[in-house]
């Protein structure tokens, strides 16, 4: 099938490159110049693993193209991917201008034909109809432009087209895998010729053509209205985010009553109707998603007078327990004041090199707040050189430099890389041995062995 992804930051150039990787011919549409080039090129400006490679792949055969015409990637397209961003607003609502932008220049140049507009990017619940009057105010506009130029012929063109909430849920690091492998595809909307449209472009994803495991079940497909696939997006994010914040109260009563987190999660987590996935006790949650999608299912309650008390009250444990890791390292170093700190790893998760809403920036604010010198080691930051929104940390090359002449460091990213540092030599350039484990990652024993006191989260030590 033809296929045009609109905006290629993370969500629609891993879709893009995937559609194009299983057959289908897309172009990419971006209005960033520089952004457009560096992909022709075969480069990838977001880093995620496998990205790349696919990406290379495909434009070596010919099954994706990237420019900055809007036109050409309507007129291309049978279904047009809106995959622009929607970050937050202080309000906690989305920022839907881009979409909005988007969706009057599809308007603008529709041409005739069927044609199916996909909303990719995470938008407000309701947005599925927003998104068809937009569209049909663009092709007014355009209508009404070529009216008034004397071009009357042109301008009676057949507008035909249905919206399909199609929400995304890719986990940064593991995007390309989700994309071939997904628990579930969801499909909203009331077309039943968009939803076959829409089954045809996955077909071979739901049969696991492409899945490490073929002999998998097929994909499940969710069709549903345009608003409940929206709200599938926000209430997978918000539930996840309420799981992990959940773990972390237990953690925080397990830190006081002397039980072990880690065993109380492989306990609970065994329980079916419970599952052991997002029950590792840490420092909070962060990144691009769960943040701003329960924020915005906060705002869309508030709108229509709910109070959602559940969902805030998550927002407030993860907020607390980001500064879980200064209250151990209050706890055995007293007075931060005139000490050096470092942080083993920068970004929100591993195998991403996004900060958005990462924990270590609160933590790098508050430990320098409370007057200690703060360094930190990340490998893809090392790698990269990246040094935009961190202010007040000095970042090292390597784990040896950021040790030096610490008293205490703190884990925030859980990097396998971390697993097999030379702890014992770590340990010797400190001032004051000491490990806050805030993702509970580390092996105790290798640390004790290697000379670090070992302090975890919800766990004795």
């Amino acid at each position: 099938m033809q296929v045009c992804v609109i905006g290629t930051g993370y969500v629609g150039l891993v879709t893009g490159v995937c559609l194009a990787h299983i057959g289908h011919h897309v172009i990419c549409v971006d209005n960033n110049e520089a952004k457009v080039k560096l992909m022709q090129s075969g480069q990838s400006p977001i880093f995620e693993p496998g990205l790349s490679e696919l990406m290379q792949e495909a434009i070596q055969s010919g099954k994706i193209e990237f420019t900055t015409d809007l036109a050409a990637g309507v007129t291309h397209g049978e279904v047009l991917f809106i995959a622009v961003g929607t970050p937050p607003l202080p309000t906690g609502e989305s920022d839907t201008r881009y979409v909005e932008a988007v969706a009057r220049g599809i308007g603008s140049h529709l041409n005739g034909g069927y044609k199916v507009i996909v909303n990719k990017s995470t938008v407000p619940i309701g947005s599925g109809d927003w998104v068809r009057m937009l569209v049909l105010d663009g092709v007014a506009e355009r209508q009404q432009a070529l009216v008034a130029s004397g071009n009357t012929a042109t301008a009676e063109v057949d507008i035909n087209f249905d919206v399909v909430s199609n929400p995304e849920f890719l986990r940064e690091g593991c995007a390309i895998y989700d994309t071939l492998n997904p628990d579930r595809i969801v499909l909203g909307s009331n077309s039943q010729r968009a939803i076959g449209m829409m089954r045809d472009l996955y077909a071979s994803i739901v049969s696991r053509e492409f899945a490490e495991d073929k002999l998998m079940p097929t994909v499940p497909v969710v069709v549903t209205d345009l608003s409940s696939a929206e709200m599938v997006k926000y209430a997978s994010n918000a539930f996840l985010a309420t799981k992990i914040s959940f773990i972390n109260e237990i953690a925080n009563i397990c830190d006081r009553v002397g039980a072990d987190v880690t065993q109380v999660a492989r306990g609970i987590g065994l329980d079916s109707r419970i599952g052991a996935k997002f029950l590792q006790a840490g420092i909070g949650w962060g990144g691009s998603c769960f943040p701003k999608d329960v924020a915005a299912l906060i705002h869309t309650a508030e709108d229509y007078g709910y109070d959602a008390q559940l969902l805030k009250s998550s927002v407030s444990v993860n907020q607390r327990q980001r500064m879980i890791a200064v209250e151990k390292l209050q706890q055995v170093l007293k007075i931060l004041k005139g000490k050096t700190i470092g942080l083993l790893g920068l970004t929100f998760k591993p195998d991403t090199d996004d900060l958005r809403d990462a924990p270590a920036l609160d933590l790098i604010e508050q430990l320098h707040r409370l007057g200690a010198r703060v360094k930190a080691f990340d490998p893809l930051v090392a790698q990269s050189g990246m040094r935009h929104g961190l202010s007040n940390v000095q970042v090292e090359t390597d784990p040896e430099r950021l040790a030096d002449g610490c008293d205490a460091l703190v884990l925030v990213t859980d990097w396998k890389e971390f697993l097999t540092l030379d702890f014992e030599k770590m340990a010797g350039l400190m001032s004051h041995p000491v490990m806050i484990d805030g993702r509970n990652f580390l092996n105790q024993e290798v640390l004790e062995a290697a000379g670090f006191r070992y302090l975890g989260i919800g766990r004795q030590g």
